[in-house]
């Protein structure tokens, strides 16, 4: 694992040589973002050693690299999804990637389910805590201490702090967020009724297929997360439609704009 990702950020300093000091995951429908980076290089999955492609409609491929709030970032335009047929270790490989490039920060948007009743469609949810039912573990096997230690604290993946400075930057600009635990599923078949009631009891608030193991690796390199959902449909059993990837990508593009606001204030304002 050293080796490939040794390899992988070599390559990638071979394209570009500053190193951010921010990461940033931009999930299902929520592209827009990258509109806003003064990119100053674009480099696709597929050119990068060790590297997975991205087989999922709306999630491009492409790490770029520029300025976004006057910081230098490196965004993840689509991630890798387990339910793709991906090891938990290639999923999490450009988190590897990303901590020995300089990254400290990391920002993870997805889109999900809601489980609370409070939420509706195209409201935004900060994750402050997460349930892991995915079936395999990112960190099963060798641990190399370069990366990280054996058994890495999880009692605050999400950073307060951030946490904090998201909900008042909301306040200010008069955003509508929720708070509150994503659960990760394998998918890729959405929830039953019973599933989405089992779900809630479990006590989440939204449910996806993905960032968990993305936040898992995070810690364990000691970055700093940050988490947002966009909730894309209601998991409710007495309401429940069927839904499709076309209706998710609708609903996340309506919260965009928001999102959108949210990060960038947010980057703008950490040290």
């Amino acid at each position: 694992m050293l080796k490939q990702i040794n390899e992988a950020t070599d390559f990638i300093l071979s394209k570009h040589s500053f190193k951010p000091t921010i990461g940033i995951i931009l999930g299902t429908g929520l592209s827009s973002l990258a509109d806003e980076i003064e990119i100053e290089c674009e480099l696709n999955y597929i050119d990068i050693p060790h590297f997975q492609v991205s087989t999922v409609e709306s999630h491009k491929g492409k790490l770029l690299f520029g300025k976004l709030s006057g910081k230098q970032v490196v965004v993840m335009q689509g991630r890798f999804h387990y339910y793709e047929g991906y090891s938990m270790q290639q999923i999490t490989f450009p988190i590897r990637v990303m901590k020995q490039l300089g990254i400290n920060t990391l920002f993870i948007s997805n889109a999900s389910g809601g489980l609370n009743r409070n939420f509706n469609v195209s409201d935004l949810m900060i994750i402050n805590d997460h349930i892991n039912l995915l079936p395999e573990h990112p960190l099963r096997g060798k641990n190399y201490e370069e990366l990280g230690p054996r058994f890495p604290d999880m009692s605050t993946p999400y950073n307060k702090n951030l946490i904090e400075l998201a909900k008042k930057i909301a306040i200010e600009n008069n955003i509508l967020l929720h708070e509150g635990t994503y659960v990760a599923v394998q998918g890729p078949t959405l929830e039953t009724k019973a599933e989405y009631k089992m779900l809630h009891l479990m006590g989440a608030d939204a449910v996806g297929m993905s960032t968990v193991p993305e936040v898992i690796v995070a810690r364990h390199a000691n970055m700093k997360v940050f988490g947002i959902t966009v909730i894309t449909d209601l998991g409710f059993p007495e309401i429940l439609e069927p839904t499709t990837l076309e209706k998710v990508i609708a609903a996340a593009q309506i919260a965009e704009p928001k999102m959108t606001i949210l990060m960038k204030e947010l980057i703008k304002a950490i040290q």
